[in-house]
């Protein structure tokens, strides 16, 4: 099993191809994607269960959906670095004919892509409706479904927030990636999301705080978060990050939300970042 040093070697690994697949592309969205890599290493290299032999269906897996869909980048390096495509693949991002769109997509058969993403607010509604499925199967396994925080900001993530509630959907765990920014600024700024931990709590959710860039904690939270399923209540991990995390004129803000770095900022960034299972 992955130690918690391995881990933090593959989310350096996973950082380097998100800032060579956006700046190889001109185009992308690298800050989130390298605020998110050290859960999602977390995620596929240790805390779920999963097969790269890819089945839509995803019966006795764990499932993870990707709501924030414009964070492409770490998605698809985790998935290639866990065996689901050719690390290789990585090189085509955002190319014309690739399988690797600038947001998650499924037509083109890309594996372990089960939803379209990007179009904000949606992704939890299909997280939802999945882990309702999984119950009606007798399948065991977790939902776990990323959503952004300036995402909160759509009406349809509160609707599914309350239906979740409701019905009592205790298999799946929501992930907040919490980390103040968005596209057109700080969020505090754009649309201020309040306390969000009493917010999900008023919706009748168990609700989990998590430094989203200490390995150690990230792996004892979803522990606790997954003891806690299977009692009549959703959980929502509220995850603090920093945007453009392990790149020093990247992190804390919104500028790289939506930028791709030229080649000085590129040679800057990969000079920050060590390469541990060697680039694509």
């Amino acid at each position: 099993m992955a130690t918690v040093s391995k881990l933090q070697k593959i989310a350096s690994q996973v950082r380097r191809d998100i800032i060579r697949q956006t700046a190889d592309a001109n185009s992308g969205h690298p800050g989130g994607s390298l605020g998110c890599a050290d859960l999602l290493t977390a995620l596929y290299f240790k805390v779920m269960k999963h097969n790269p032999k890819f089945k839509m269906d995803g019966k006795n897996e764990d499932m993870f959906f990707l709501s924030n869909g414009h964070i492409s980048p770490v998605w698809y390096s985790v998935l290639a670095r866990s065996g689901y495509f050719k690390v290789s693949e990585l090189a085509t991002f955002r190319k014309i004919n690739s399988r690797l769109q600038g947001h998650p997509a499924t037509h083109e058969g890309l594996p372990g892509i089960r939803i379209a993403s990007g179009s904000l607010g949606q992704g939890m509604s299909a997280a939802i409706g999945v882990a309702l499925a999984k119950k009606l199967d007798g399948d065991k396994r977790t939902i776990y479904c990323l959503t952004g925080d300036g995402e909160l900001q759509e009406g349809q993530v509160w609707e599914a927030m309350m239906f979740a509630a409701h019905h009592k959907v205790d298999n799946l765990i929501t992930i907040v990636d919490y980390n103040g920014q968005q596209i057109d600024g700080p969020t505090q700024k754009v649309m201020s999301l309040g306390n969000l931990e009493a917010k999900w709590k008023a919706f009748g959710w168990k609700v989990i705080k998590m430094d989203g860039h200490n390995m150690t904690e990230i792996l004892k939270k979803l522990e606790v978060a997954k003891n806690s399923l299977g009692k009549k209540k959703p959980v929502c991990i509220l995850m603090t990050t920093a945007m453009g995390r392990g790149v020093d004129f990247m992190e804390g803000t919104h500028k790289w939300h939506g930028k791709a770095t030229n080649t000085e900022q590129t040679a800057n960034a990969l000079s920050q970042l060590e390469e541990t299972l060697g680039d694509y």
